[in-house]
């Protein structure tokens, strides 16, 4: 059955949501599933805006052939041909043969990289600030390289002033039957799961981000249209205004996260008593976690949105724990900048865990080591307390200029 919503009207939202998948591209988990965005436009042309992954085929293909009630599709703009979105490609080459496809030259490359054979006759290439009308609608393609492949445009109409971002302004989660940002409390409900979606899929390509937001800043938007995630109608600059953080590598609020690894408790131990240390300096804009259990994509979403860090590392085999040491080279391989960090070192000889964690910061562009560095030997005890207490100090004091 189909289920497909308006957006103005002349597009409508054609895509699925995928409740059953767990991993995203088989790393990230999904809490509440994720959904694939795809658009279809009725003109005088019929022109839709990329396919969606075959989890959720079925349902696109019922929401496409219900919109066009009978009509041909004319055009089908592929923004990005990453296999969750032009999975689908196929299927609508089979059931609409006349289709036109409109992508760009590296698109096409990829295209046929994944094995789709399409005829060169049938596809229209385009480039930056070329224009399409297909009646009413006249459209206007612009290149996004690396956001977050190579390949990637959006698409803007500029009759409804409509973008069609792509990957960019998306997010985990389903859309559990509604469309829009203005119909969840997008706060409460969805803007953990885009950072984390941000932080980890797109936050390597800050200025390729950068680069977008400046094209998008020269255009009239009301809608935003994404791959994943709601639609938004109403806020734009809202929005618009987290991207501008992250991928600038702006923390979003001063605050602090404190990641520990632990073996038999005494880290931990150590980790709680300084949050209890800060509560009692009042900066309680904290949050703790341990290494261990919490997956990296939510340690660095938190990382994206918080200022400090503090890292809470045990040695083991002479070396980091490594979880910690995957942390690190995590937020290496996503460009994580501008923080303040401290450390907290434990072992029971050879303590080399606090000095090795400094050299993977320094690796790291425009990061603040904070002193002193906490050293605990074992457990803790009335001297590394002390130092906690110094610790504690100059956090508070950093957070709180």
């Amino acid at each position: 059955m189909h289920q497909y919503r308006g957006v103005t009207n002349d597009i409508f939202w054609v895509g699925g949501s995928d409740r059953r998948l767990t991993l995203f591209e088989h790393i990230h988990p999904l809490h509440h599933g994720v959904s694939y965005n795809s658009y279809l436009l009725l003109d005088e042309k019929t022109v839709l805006f990329d396919t969606a992954d075959w989890a959720v085929g079925r349902q696109f293909i019922e929401n496409v052939t219900a919109v066009l009630n009978g009509r041909s599709l004319d055009c089908l703009v592929l923004d990005h041909v990453e296999p969750d979105h032009a999975a689908a490609l196929e299927e609508v080459l089979l059931r609409w043969p006349e289709v036109t496809l409109i992508t760009t030259a590296k698109a096409v490359q990829f295209l046929n990289q994944f094995g789709f054979q399409i005829s060169p006759d049938r596809v229209d290439t385009v480039k930056e600030g070329d224009e399409r009308t297909f009646g009413r609608h006249t459209v206007v393609f612009l290149t996004a390289p690396m956001v977050h492949w190579p390949e990637v445009m959006v698409s803007y109409d500029k009759t409804d002033r409509v973008l069609f971002s792509a990957d960019a302004f998306g997010t985990f989660r389903a859309l559990d039957g509604k469309l829009f940002a203005d119909e969840f409390d997008f706060e409460r409900d969805f803007l953990e799961e885009a950072r984390r979606y941000y932080a980890n899929i797109v936050g390597k390509f800050g200025p390729q981000v950068q680069a977008l937001l400046k094209k998008a800043a020269g255009l009239d938007i009301q809608y935003i249209c994404p791959l994943h995630g709601p639609v938004w109608r109403r806020d734009i600059p809202w929005f618009l205004d987290k991207y501008a953080h992250w991928s600038a590598y702006e923390p979003e609020e001063k605050g602090l996260v404190v990641v520990y690894a632990s073996m038999y408790g005494n880290t931990e131990q150590a980790a709680e008593l300084l949050c209890a240390k800060l509560a009692h300096r009042g900066v309680t804009n904290t949050r703790l976690y341990d290494v261990s259990t919490t997956h990296v994509s939510t340690l660095i979403a938190e990382i994206f949105q918080y200022s400090h860090l503090v890292l809470a590392a045990v040695t083991y085999n002479l070396g980091l724990f490594p979880p910690v040491h995957a942390l690190l080279e995590d937020m290496k391989a996503l460009n994580v900048q501008k923080r303040t960090c401290a450390i907290l070192e434990n072992g029971s000889w050879a303590i080399r865990s606090g000095a090795l964690a400094k050299e993977k910061l320094a690796e790291l562009k425009d990061m603040t080591l904070l002193e002193p560095t906490v050293t605990v030997t074992s457990a803790l005890s009335q001297s590394s307390g002390a130092d906690l207490d110094a610790l504690a100090d100059a956090l508070a004091a950093s957070l709180q200029a």
